[in-house]
């Protein structure tokens, strides 16, 4: 279970087809995949400040580091719950944990931690995170 100071948010995913590698279960890239596509979904859902938003200011995240831990396969027709927590998040970036859990069984299929790191789209180099950010993602 992630046990952080902040929220920790959930998103319900499903195995696609496309997901599936030549050993009939879901290929390890996907779950990269799938955190994503749930902070993108919680990014405006829990916290208010959609990517877009980063945008629309001059501002997007680039994963600087990901650790991922592989425990148990998903396979096609599987549902899952992403659940992603804020660790840290200060003017440098912000680290990100999450473990994606088998709806059926119950158990973890993976879990890891992101490092984002805030960059000016204009001049694609990191930048500070401003106090607006940080205060909107401390929750």
């Amino acid at each position: 279970m992630i046990k952080n100071q902040y929220s920790i948010f959930e998103t319900e995913l499903n195995v696609r087809p496309d997901d599936i590698d030549m050993f009939n279960h879901v290929h390890n890239s996907k779950y990269l995949d799938y955190v994503l596509a749930a902070r993108y979904e919680q990014m405006e859902k829990f916290y208010g400040m959609s990517w877009e938003k980063f945008s629309e200011q001059g501002y997007g995240w680039v994963v600087a580091k990901v650790t991922i831990n592989f425990k148990r396969p998903l396979t096609m027709g599987d549902k899952m719950l992403v659940r992603t927590g804020i660790l840290e998040m200060n003017e440098k970036g912000s680290n990100v944990q999450f473990e994606i859990i088998n709806k059926t069984t119950g158990k973890v299929s993976s879990d890891g931690i992101f490092d984002y790191v805030m960059i000016d789209l204009a001049t694609q180099r990191s930048c500070k995170v401003n106090e607006e950010m940080i205060k909107a993602y401390s929750i």
